[in-house]
This record gives structure tokens, C-alpha cells and sequence, in this order.
């Protein structure tokens, strides 16, 4: 586990399962678990093989250590990227994370 500042770096593996109740995964490294959510769907938009994740699309994210689950929507996501904060490093980080979606 690496430190950037004060938040860890984490290893997460998120997955959702397709209408045709595929179950697919990525491995990512994230800060938090809407960072782990954006750079998953990332990867999976850029993955030929995948159709597009729907809004109400739930995301199981699983951080490896300590081991731990989440489960959340790309529209929860989208709700998160749009709500205001106060917190400069958290307005850079989600003006970072929004530009990841938009050129995914």
C-alpha cells in the first residue's frame, strides 16, 4: 500500500454484471471509492468487448487490503463528481476524475 499525502493508495477490484448476467472485473489503484468506480469505468469503456454501463449500473467495489466491499451506481457517481465541495484537493480531484468519464 503506497501513501500519497495522508490518503493510502489501495488495490480494488470493481465488477458489475451486463444484462446478459456476465459478471466483468478490473484492477485499479484508487484513493477512494469513487476514484476506484471512475478509473474502472474507464477501463471498461475503453474495452471493445463491453456494451456501455448504464446509469442505474451497480458497481461492486472491493478494496483488497483491508478487505472490504462497496456497491454503487455510476448515476451515484455522477452525483458525487457534481455536488459541490469546499475542499480544494477534493474540487481537483473531481474535476480530474469528471474528465476521465467525459473522454471515456
Amino acid at each position: 500500500m503506497l501513501c500519497s499525502g495522508i490518503v493510502a493508495i489501495r488495490a480494488c477490484v470493481v465488477t458489475y454484471i451486463d444484462h446478459r448476467q456476465i459478471r466483468h472485473g478490473a484492477e485499479v489503484q484508487a484513493e477512494s471509492l469513487y476514484e476506484a468506480a471512475v478509473l474502472a469505468i474507464k477501463l471498461f469503456r475503453e474495452d471493445p468487448w463491453l456494451e456501455r454501463i448504464g446509469p442505474a449500473t451497480v458497481l461492486d467495489v472491493e478494496v483488497r487490503e483491508p478487505g472490504t466491499k462497496h456497491a454503487i451506481s455510476l448515476q451515484q457517481v455522477e452525483r458525487w463528481l457534481a455536488g459541490a465541495t469546499t475542499n480544494p484537493n477534493e474540487a481537483s480531484k473531481k474535476a480530474k476524475l469528471k474528465m476521465m468519464l467525459v473522454k471515456g
